[in-house]
């Protein structure tokens, strides 16, 4: 069984603009310090199927992370889910995009995280830390994007 965790956030761009910077997987140091190093292969647009592998610390615990696109509905589905085999792993997630009456956009992400091996015992702690720092998370988001 996973632990879920999840956060919304309205940010003051447009949902293209938007989905343009979460779709581009490499964007995700700007938001998330835990990522140190991310590529994207292959080349070129994001599209299913593109995976990103990122090197990311945790706990004081370096690991590396594999992501692969399962789904890219412009401009308002992202989904992904982790490839790699570490402890505690993201089973699928994603982003849900919808426009504001604003003009902006409003921001709904989720992961589903999973625990493997002696990870299961870790899980109840990584998953109470993600929804602990979910609404932080959104508002990195949120900088991250209107500030490019």
């Amino acid at each position: 069984m996973g632990s879920q965790f999840e956060a919304t956030v309205d940010i003051d761009r447009p949902i293209g603009e938007v989905f343009a910077f979460l779709s581009d997987g490499t964007n995700d140091p700007k938001f998330s310090p835990r990522v140190q190093r991310i590529d994207k292969k292959p080349d070129g647009p994001t599209a299913v199927g593109t995976v990103f592998n990122s090197t990311v610390k945790d706990a004081g615990m370096t690991t590396r992370r594999e992501f692969e696109i399962t789904e890219l509905v412009s401009p308002s589905r992202i989904r992904w889910s982790e490839r790699s085999k570490n402890l505690v792993t993201a089973a699928e997630g994603g982003y849900d995009l919808e426009p504001t009456a604003s003009g902006g956009t409003r921001v709904r992400i989720h992961n589903v995280l999973e625990g493997h091996g002696i990870g299961k015992l870790l899980l109840p702690i990584a998953g109470s830390a993600a929804r602990k720092d979910a609404p932080a998370f959104g508002q990195r988001i949120k900088a991250a994007v209107e500030a490019s």
